[in-house]
Formats: structure tokens, C-alpha cells, sequence
């Protein structure tokens, strides 16, 4: 039986330490091209679902460029009740904004914050509503999820010229919108915030498209 040499010896510890050397350089290069391939996956994944939700409370008639090329910064947003950054977005035609789309959280659901995309035309009409996150009870207060029913599509044409202040409100307080049987909060919440949304499309109106006008 043959013995390596010291030599030989540390020249085969270093070929399979170079081997071995090689072999995570190239597990690591294959872990990192994955993790950028999902990531941008995710990401597209997420821009895709943004612009459906965008689309759905904004008529197509009403922009020739895609919503997320015109993204707003809103100020003053208390009282939509959003955080940093809160930003919103411009349905943009020829050049010119023809619509505003605003995230409006209503704080008082029954089991949490609603979240809310409000579509209004420059003429304060609004073009679409959608819920887009919740907790509420599923039977009861999911029927704020256009999926769900029909019930979210009753705000659309509405604006403060043609609805008065009290008849924002669901009919068991008096108002024009039908609440859910077992579950008037949940209603009661987004009425009250598209109602909100639409408050502040009149108050901030100059700002919104004088900046929406850049695009």
C-alpha cells in the first residue's frame, strides 16, 4: 500500500478545498438568481394586482395611460385616515387628468380597518368603489366585497351635489344605503369613509390636479 507524501498530500487537501471553494461560489450564485427571479416575480405580481384594483374603480374611457404611471402624494390626509406615504393615483387622457383614485380607510368596521379605493371624476361623481382588505365576518360583513355582492356598486354616480349630507348614512339611520342584516356597522363604516373620500376630493381639489397635471 502506497502512502502519499506531505506533498501530495496537501496538494489534494488544496484541490478539494478549491473544489469545495467552487462549489459554494456556484450554490451561492444559483440561490442569489433565484431569490432576484422571485423577487421581481413578486413584484410584478403585485404591480398586476394594483393596476386590476386601480381599473375597477376608474372607467377605461377615462384614461389612455396606465393608473401607476400617475401616482399622487397626497397632504393633508388625516382625513382619510392613512399613513406615510399615502399616495393616490391620476386616470390621465391626452395629457390632461380627467379622474382621481384615493385609499380611504374607514377605522370603525366591526372587527378592524376597511380599506378602500374610491374613484372620483373631476366633476366630484364618483366612477367606483372596492374594498380592498378587511376583517369582517364572512356571511355578514363581507358583503363589502364586490364578489361577494353587489352592495359596494351603489355609491357609483353618487356625489355631495346630488346626495345630501343626510343621506350618507345606511337606512337605519336614516340614510339611502342598505345596511346588512346582523351587521350595520360594517356598512355604516364604509359609507361613511367613501362619504370622507369624497369630502376631500372637493377640499384638496386644486392640489390634486395641479399636481396630477405634471403627468
Amino acid at each position: 500500500m502506497s502512502l502519499k507524501t506531505p506533498t501530495s498530500l496537501m496538494a489534494s487537501i488544496r484541490a478539494g478545498a478549491t473544489s469545495l471553494g467552487l462549489f459554494a461560489v456556484l450554490a451561492a450564485a444559483a440561490i442569489s438568481l433565484t431569490y432576484i427571479a422571485g423577487s421581481e416575480s413578486i413584484a410584478a405580481n403585485k404591480a398586476a394586482a394594483k393596476a386590476r384594483a386601480l381599473s375597477a374603480v376608474m372607467p377605461p374611457h377615462f384614461y389612455d395611460q396606465s393608473l401607476l404611471s400617475a401616482p399622487l402624494k397626497l397632504v393633508d390626509y388625516a382625513q382619510l385616515n392613512l399613513s406615510p406615504p399615502a399616495v393616490g393615483y391620476a386616470a390621465v387622457k391626452s395629457g390632461s387628468t380627467q379622474a382621481i383614485i384615493l385609499p380611504v380607510i374607514a377605522k370603525d368596521g366591526y372587527s378592524g380597518d376597511i380599506a378602500l379605493l374610491v374613484g372620483i371624476d373631476q366633476y366630484g361623481f364618483i366612477q367606483g368603489v372596492r374594498t380592498i382588505e378587511h376583517k369582517e365576518t364572512p356571511g355578514l360583513g363581507d358583503k363589502i366585497e364586490r364578489k361577494k355582492s353587489t352592495w359596494i356598486d351603489s355609491f357609483n354616480g353618487r356625489s355631495l351635489a346630488n346626495t345630501p349630507l343626510s343621506d350618507w348614512a345606511v337606512t337605519k339611520d336614516g340614510g339611502v344605503f342598505d345596511g346588512f342584516t346582523g351587521a350595520t356597522i360594517t356598512p355604516r363604516a364604509v359609507v361613511n369613509a367613501v362619504h370622507q373620500g369624497l369630502l376631500y376630493h372637493q377640499r384638496q381639489y386644486s392640489a390634486l390636479y395641479t399636481t396630477a397635471e405634471d403627468y
